[in-house]
């Protein structure tokens, strides 16, 4: 798939699933998902986005601490064609706000301590909270998530449709989403290629998914394909 000259990471997944279903595609703290158990959790975020009336041109934030479900929710939200705006969850609550507006955000997936980091300026929170860890930030993941085996409408996503907003504090300090299409992080995966990765390999992933860090790495080779700034 990936000779091809578009695709999606949705789809990528999705492949695994169907080619080796029992193969490990996450692993945190012992706990493991293997792609069929990791594509049906993201069709049920997916539906569940969907059933929330969410879709191509609508944002999803997340803010919380490194967790399976965290991961879930950002592929999934990619599954039902929303863009995805992962924030640092030790920003301070005015820049967390600040972004939340930015982005548009219409849910906000959080844990319990960024919910009290942002407890002193919560009236000025718009997006829905959804508690990733379950606890009372807001509607609890358990009861917001759709059932096993929930199946989300095909989305025609196109090479230009937002994938994710990273936001960087450029040169005036000031919190500046830059939105990335579909086609760059296809690009991306394209230009990973060759380096040997095969089925029996293992990734160690150090750099948390809200970090430009990565990203400043291949906007010199990509620039082209990047969208701009919000």
């Amino acid at each position: 798939m990936l000779e091809s000259d578009f695709g999606t990471l949705s789809a990528l997944l999705s492949g695994h699933a169907i080619r080796q279903p029992a193969h490990p595609a996450l692993t945190l703290d012992g706990v493991v998902l293997d792609y069929a158990a990791l594509d049906e959790r993201l069709d049920q975020v997916a539906a569940s986005l969907q059933r929330e009336g969410m879709g191509i041109g609508d944002v999803i934030a997340i803010c919380a601490a490194t967790s399976l479900e965290y991961a879930v929710v950002f592929l999934g939200g990619l599954r039902a064609g929303v863009t995805v705006a992962p924030l640092a969850p030790d920003m301070t609550a005015a820049n967390l706000v600040r972004m939340l507006a930015d982005s548009g955000a219409i849910l906000l997936f959080l844990d319990n301590e960024v919910a009290g980091r942002l407890e002193p300026l919560a009236d000025e929170v718009r997006a829905r909270r959804i508690a990733l860890d379950d606890s009372s930030a807001g509607t609890r993941w358990s009861n917001w998530l759709a059932a096993p085996g929930a199946k989300p409408v095909p989305v025609a996503v196109q090479p230009d449709t937002p994938f994710n907003i990273i936001y960087s504090s450029g040169t005036t300090g000031a919190p500046k989403g830059i939105v990335l299409p579909h086609s760059f992080r296809w690009a991306q995966f394209k230009l990973f290629q060759g380096l040997g990765y095969g089925p029996d390999s293992v990734v160690i992933v150090t750099m948390p998914l809200y970090s430009n860090m990565t990203l400043s790495s291949f906007l010199p080779m990509l620039d082209p394909i990047a969208s701009g700034g919000r």
